[in-house]
């Protein structure tokens, strides 16, 4: 433990819970393969990853090999779908730590072909159709060509077949509708030329709550998991607990004349007598700038909560520091808990309220919490904050 006051609380009670509320809709033998990409979301990936592994989730899904290898040191032993695939350079680390990627191209599946070949293993490998994402994956016009070549690389074997959707969290689903019905031709093709997937898989977080058709073998839930929604309509559809809680401590109080600067370029000054409390976080642990003082895209400047109460952020957020203004907080004392994202008393920040503020999505918001910030596994971590105010 570094000691420093500014840190991410993960409710591994919470986590547990979104991945029961998810997987209670799906039908039974549906897998699940949880998305702890990006460092579980920010959330902390081995830690994330072994509390879903104790509650029964079989699968992982991860960007890079890379991080394939990190859940792997960390502990987490299920299989782990490397969405990217793997580099030339990244193939070695495929094999070594028994991870599952993805194909989207010939020669990607080759080089993996190669190195399993020298390491005399059967690599299981899932292959991504491009079904209208214009992303990775093969285009349904060129299946009949890659599985002519596929077949002949003795050393891989055909797992899964996948794609992504564009927009599923759109209330509008004409063109997740013409995504499933391209993939399920896709798969039927690829069936047709005598290869058969025991995982086809399409649905993330939005499809697993909104699109039931699409379940089929496998699910992907990501942003749900942490508790986040990926649109705003979804909150009536499914009970979510926000896992993560990012707090800090004040660690001066200053009562300061009207008239008085605050932080870098002055985009703030005092209209009255107030009280100004430092928190010892900052950009450099992943807090937009533009929650600082200046004009944000919506709903003004950003706040922290401290004894229950909303604390204004002023100045500009500073790389390791920030200020808010604590004059209208009876009783605020150097040391007391401010929280930046999560529940304190009766108010709570959401990530979806930050990326509001800053004309952003509660994914980046998330996501870029500084590795250098300590996550801290803690169980039910919003109710003993509550308790704390009440």
């Amino acid at each position: 433990m570094s000691g420093r006051p500014t840190v991410a609380l993960i409710d591994t009670k919470a986590l547990e819970h979104n991945l029961m509320s998810l997987k209670a809709r799906l039908p039974e033998g549906v897998a699940t393969a949880a998305v702890v990409k990006a460092n579980a979301y920010g959330h902390g990936a081995a830690l994330v990853a072994k509390a879903l592994q104790r509650a029964g989730c079989a699968f992982f899904g991860v960007a890079f090999a890379g991080e394939g290898a990190e859940l792997r040191r960390g502990g987490v032993t299920g299989p782990v779908i490397v969405f990217s695939g793997a580099t030339p350079a990244e193939t070695e680390t495929v094999i070594e730590h028994n991870l599952t990627p993805v194909i989207y191209d010939i020669d990607s599946a080759r080089a993996i072909n190669r190195q399993a070949e020298a390491a005399g293993v059967l690599q299981a490998v899932h292959i991504k159709i491009d079904s209208g994402m214009g992303r990775l994956g093969i285009l349904p016009g060129d299946i009949k060509g890659f599985f002519s070549a596929f077949s002949r690389l003795r050393s891989l074997q055909l797992e899964g077949l996948m794609s992504q959707y564009a927009e599923m969290d759109s209330q509008d689903k004409a063109f997740s509708r013409v995504q499933l019905s391209t993939f399920k031709a896709a798969v039927k093709e690829i069936e047709a030329l005598g290869f058969r997937a025991r995982y086809r898989h399409i649905a993330n977080s939005a499809a697993l709550v909104d699109c039931s058709e699409s379940h089929l073998d496998m699910v992907r839930p990501g942003i749900m998991l942490y508790g986040a929604y990926p649109a705003p309509h979804f909150r009536a559809q499914i009970d979510l607990r926000p896992v993560m809680t990012l707090k800090s401590r004040i660690i001066q109080l200053k009562r300061v004349a009207p008239g008085t600067p605050v932080s870098y370029g002055r985009t703030f000054i005092t209209e009255r007598e107030s009280i100004i409390a430092t928190l010892p976080i900052g950009y450099g642990d992943g807090l937009p700038r533009r929650l600082g003082s200046g004009p944000a895209i919506s709903g003004g400047r950003g706040s922290v909560l401290i004894r229950g109460q909303r604390a204004p952020i002023v100045g500009t957020i500073c790389m390791d520091l920030m200020m808010v203004d604590v004059t209208g907080i009876e009783g605020a004392l150097q040391g007391d808990e401010a929280v930046i994202m999560g529940a304190q008393g009766a108010e709570r920040i959401t990530a979806e309220e930050i990326a509001e503020k800053t004309g952003t999505i509660s994914y980046e918001i998330l996501c870029n919490v500084a590795r250098r910030v300590p996550r801290i596994a803690l169980r039910n971590a919003a109710a003993k904050a509550k308790k704390r105010f009440i």
